[in-house]
């Protein structure tokens, strides 16, 4: 087989392979052999590249980040519903349906609680995906779009133009193994599903919607030229035959049957990959639907049953306090168990100390409880006619209640901290910080490699790391030898690292690595840095009060301290690395912006800083030089408004010679 027929055989082998899998789920190629097979193509498309073609599975994630989302108006409008929240007002609705078609049959379907789009074809090619935005004018989100595996990039037998509806979501697994992995970066957690989703597909970066797996059900035919349909279900059949993944829907003849769909549905909801926020009830005749037409704002044909909230009560028989992996510490109310949503329900968040205080919330007291976006249980207020004797207000302790070490509130929000530099209930967190890229640097010690090391009691501080021995570290799972020689060969080169790099390790709060590389250059060791004062510490350019505070809290605990001389005692680098010779651009400012080709942004930083510039990420008065890559958008229109110098990557590199 040449390569050309071979490319051929791999685009039909992998896009069937992903339809089975994202769409019918009913997997019948292994995770290894799809991804082998992609390899493949890859390799063979980048032989052959005047062979790549959009609806190629290789071209799933587009390529450098936008700049902005252009705007998109829709040849069909996205309508909106008009909301019914009980069953006599969906009575109503019926009625209202009748009396202008007496014989109307109805669909109902799950509505998605996530961010409705238009899918745009052109003989059969997926060539546009938007946003709903005010359902006449959205986003272009197309490359995003191009991401969700169970959006075809290519339909067989199609008409000249097919627009379809569907609801991107993010699966409910999905979400809470990616809020497990935010929380155990210290990255703040998604409220819920939909805003997840939605965050997700306005990214920038193809590649970050990428990385969140959202899904998509299609539930509407907008446009398709040439092509007859009487019914709404003759529509979803038709979108099914085109490989679209679509909306679960229920037939009814009558309304008595609607309701009973409704019911069910509401009962069934954990039961479904997504969130939903209710049902939704349209006329199924599309000949019915025309003579109903639309209001101003909706159509006549349709209506979204909004599900109430289910409240119930429970009495608080105790309030936990839980640190996270940043260091937050959260109650947790512990309830008598009710049924809410599907679910039996034992604990609810009580957010922080105000929401506590707010609300009077006392151990003992009965509280009444929702699910708040049908997701998380939340106490709405306290039945104060049922409060027993002799309770009392409650507070949250003044030390944690893992580590012992002191707590502090934030500046600038409500959250109460741990202070503890070795706190093992932010351990995993504090490590993988401690070995990332920009910190530290250690190659192989991922995520998984750590909750190795923790589980095995091997690791107890970052300091634990340099004293490991390739005996203990082979006997891990999915180590052995070789793995463990080259883990500790990663961490004996770590030792080397600028003190600049040591300090943003430590994950001070309010130090970044900007800040970790300013206190280096002025201090130039970590003894002279944790000696120093408030007064000098905030004499340090871009250093503020509350950053040198936390800074002088930091060094002055016990855990930090203990810390410190652990890592002495390993042979960690203390000092900061000589300030090179070449300083030419001392007081100097630059922006990068744009496509960079020759660089990437981090890499040309580097250039920057270690010739005595800054890089900055906004463009002032006060900006020296815009570098400008491909595709530079805002930063390169204000620049040229004040007047600022643009640089091509070129002219830049013309600059460091």
């Amino acid at each position: 087989m040449d390569d050309f027929a071979e490319i051929n055989a791999l685009r039909q082998e992998l896009t069937q392979a992903g339809y089975e899998y994202y769409v019918l789920d009913k997997p019948t190629m292994s995770d290894y052999d799809y991804d082998h097979k992609l390899r493949r193509l890859e390799e063979l498309e980048a032989a052959h590249p005047e062979t790549v073609t959009s609806d190629s599975p290789t071209q799933r994630v587009g390529g450098q980040p936008l700049e902005a989302f252009d705007q998109v108006r829709h040849q069909v409008p996205l309508e909106s519903l008009q909301d019914v929240f009980d069953f006599d007002e969906l009575e109503a609705f019926d009625q209202r349906v009748k009396g202008v078609v007496p014989g109307a049959e109805y669909v109902v379907e799950p509505k998605v609680d996530g961010l409705s789009v238009a899918l745009e074809y052109e003989n059969g090619l997926f060539v546009r995906g938007a946003t709903r935005g005010d359902g006449q004018v959205g986003e272009d989100v197309t490359e995003n779009l191009r991401t969700v595996r169970s959006i075809p990039l290519k339909i067989p037998k199609a008409p000249a133009r097919l627009i379809v509806r569907g609801e991107v979501y993010m699966p409910k697994k999905v979400f809470h193994a990616l809020n497990e992995e935010r929380e155990r970066r210290g990255e703040a957690l998604f409220a819920n599903p939909r805003n997840a989703a939605a965050g997700s597909l306005r990214q920038l970066d193809p590649r970050i919607a990428a990385s969140r797996r959202l899904d998509i059900a299609v539930f509407n035919v907008q446009l398709a030229e040439g092509e007859a349909f009487s019914t709404h279900l003759e529509t979803l059949n038709y979108m099914q035959e085109k490989g679209f993944k679509v909306i679960p829907h229920y037939s009814c003849e009558q309304i008595s049957q609607v309701t009973e769909h409704i019911s069910d549905i509401g009962e069934h909801r954990e039961d479904f990959p997504f969130d939903i926020d209710g049902a939704v009830i349209k006329v199924n005749n599309l000949s019915d639907r025309a003579a109903l037409g639309s209001t101003a704002k909706f159509p006549r044909w349709a209506a979204a049953y909004k599900y109430p909230p289910e409240v119930k009560p429970a009495q608080v028989l105790d309030i936990v306090i839980q640190v996270g992996r940043t260091g937050v510490l959260t109650p947790k109310a512990v309830l008598t168990p009710v049924r809410l949503a599907g679910t039996t329900v034992t604990n609810a968040t009580l957010h922080n100390q105000d929401f506590i205080s707010e609300k009077d919330i006392r151990i003992g007291d009965t509280v009444l409880v929702r699910k708040a976006g049908e997701i998380i249980p939340e106490v709405i207020s306290v039945a104060l006619e049922n409060r027993p004797e002799g309770t009392e207000p409650y507070f949250f302790p003044q030390t944690c209640p893992v580590c012992g070490a002191p707590v502090e509130r934030d500046e600038d929000g409500a959250h109460i901290r741990c202070t503890g530099a070795e706190c093992p209930a932010q351990l995993l967190r504090n490590l993988a910080h401690f070995a990332s890229r920009d910190a530290m640097d250690i190659e192989g010690l991922g995520i998984a490699v750590v909750e190795n090391l923790v589980g095995a009691q091997l690791v107890k501080t970052p300091g634990d790391l340099y004293f490991l021995n390739e005996e203990d570290v082979a006997r891990l799972d999915r180590m052995g030898k070789r793995s463990a020689q080259k883990l500790l060969a990663a961490l004996e080169k770590s030792k080397e690292q600028d003190l600049s790099r040591l300090i943003y390790a430590f994950g001070i709060r309010q130090v970044g690595q900007k800040a970790g590389k300013i206190l280096a250059a002025r201090f130039q060791t970590i003894d002279a840095l944790q000696n120093a004062s408030l007064e000098e510490l905030t004499a340090v350019d871009d250093i503020g009060e509350i950053t040198a505070q936390s800074i002088l809290d930091w060094m002055s605990s016990p855990q930090s301290q203990h810390l410190i001389e652990r890592l002495k005692e390993a042979g960690v680098n203390m000092t900061a690395a000589e300030q090179g010779s070449d300083q030419r651009f001392a007081g100097m400012t630059f922006v990068l912006t744009g496509a960079l080709e020759k660089f990437t942004r981090d890499e040309a930083s580097e250039m920057i800083e270690s010739r005595g510039g800054k890089s900055s990420g906004s463009v002032s008065k006060k900006t020296t030089y815009v570098v400008a890559g491909e595709a530079a958008g805002s930063k390169l229109r204000k620049a040229q408004e004040l007047g600022i110098a643009v640089l091509t990557e070129d002219e830049f590199l013309e600059l460091l010679k």
